[in-house]
């Protein structure tokens, strides 16, 4: 199923080409009026098809639906970026034109790439009737923020005059990934959450004797740092060191398309509670939530900082609002680092989980220690 997804999602092309070259299909709300008969006719389509043997899970439809909006998101950034012409003139002018900023070309790239491949796996998995927890929980994550920034950039920045009838479908890429990761978090789970001898081993260890977890923790600390400082750069803190990182190192969180100046402020105030979570849950023993949520926030994360990175760097970007060259490893270096920080959680987790289970007692064991488990007897008595 996931091959002929695959090819079916293609068959986008051919529409794009056919507006592009008919006038009347050019219109702002005849855009909107085909983008959602689109929607509807590819939901049909494998409604249709899949009806001698339905998929249990109905993110399927979901998932093969996007499948055909990320062709036309690669379409539209290899368009803007001049490798291909011919299929995206139009959507340009009266469709969604702040789609030509480098932060969007970004962000289409990831969705055309990185979300296309992941739906593919995860229409495999179920297709096949097994679990993609993992896959999906990245999926939700990433999705979330790519469309929560977009919305909220488009809307703030200097975009927010130009707002055509097609900003509306973006809603529905938002809310999908929100029902989809509640969806996915609330399902049981693909692993055991009760540890026996080796979690009761693994959770007497003090930080220090755990020098992964000891690393994580300060590299935790250094991205929280991290955070709060571009967080006060969005929010045009008078601070001195603000003014100085904006000058020097990323005056693209300045740029007036809006896009990285709303990216910090998610983090700050979404990014920065869970990051302080994170360092509680590799204090705090028994964390079983650790294993979802450090994968719903490095799906989140490696987006974000994807489109950040790259639209930073990228030619569409004006050159006041490039890292100046004097600091760009430096600045290259610490977007990497701030990056890679909750995928390296999220692989602890999830590769030696003991120390986020919970502790089953052994037979026999009330959970006192010998003296008091020896008064409560002999009070008995």
């Amino acid at each position: 199923m996931e091959t002929f997804v695959f090819l079916f999602s293609f068959t986008a092309l051919g529409v794009l080409y056919a507006m592009n070259v008919t006038p009347e299909f050019q219109e702002p709300f005849v855009i909107l009026e085909i983008g959602v008969a689109v929607l509807v006719t590819v939901f049909l389509f494998y409604f249709l098809i899949t009806r001698g043997n339905p998929p249990k899970d109905l993110l399927f439809f979901v998932f093969a639906e996007f499948c055909f909006t990320c062709v036309i998101d690669l379409v539209s950034a290899l368009e803007y970026d001049g490798i291909i012409s011919g299929f995206m003139e139009f959507y340009q002018k009266t469709g969604e034109p702040y789609l030509g900023t480098s932060y969007a070309i970004m962000m289409c790239y990831w969705d055309g790439i990185a979300h296309f491949i992941m739906y593919l796996i995860m229409i495999s998995r179920i297709t096949d009737r097994k679990a993609y927890r993992t896959v999906g929980l990245l999926w939700a994550g990433s999705l979330c923020a790519n469309m929560s920034v977009f919305i909220s950039g488009i809307v703030s920045g200097k975009y927010g005059s130009e707002i055509r009838p097609a900003f509306w479908i973006n809603f529905l890429f938002l809310l999908m990934p929100i029902l989809g990761g509640v969806s996915l978090f609330t399902r049981p789970k693909d692993r055991p959450l009760i540890g026996g001898y080796n979690a009761q081993q693994a959770q007497c260890m003090k930080l220090i004797w755990r020098p992964q977890d000891l690393v994580l923790v300060v590299l935790l600390l250094g991205a929280i740092a991290f955070t709060i400082l571009r967080g006060l750069v969005a929010l045009d803190a008078p601070l001195e060191v603000c003014s100085d990182y904006l000058r020097q190192y990323e005056p693209y969180l300045k740029d007036p398309v809006g896009f990285p100046r709303v990216m910090m402020l998610h983090q700050f105030f979404y990014g920065l509670p869970l990051l302080g979570a994170f360092v509680y849950g590799l204090l705090k023993p028994g964390c079983t939530w650790m294993a979802d949520w450090t994968l719903f926030f490095a799906g989140a994360m490696v987006q974000c900082q994807w489109a950040h990175i790259g639209g930073s760097l990228h030619p569409r970007t004006t050159a006041p609002y490039r890292i100046p060259a004097e600091s760009l490893c430096m600045v290259l270096t610490a977007n990497l680092i701030y990056v890679l920080t909750p995928i390296l959680v999220a692989v602890r987790v999830r590769s030696n989980p003991y120390f986020f289970l919970k502790i089953a007692p052994f037979p026999g064991q009330t959970g006192l220690p010998n003296s008091e488990e020896k008064d409560t007897k002999y009070k008995e008595k």
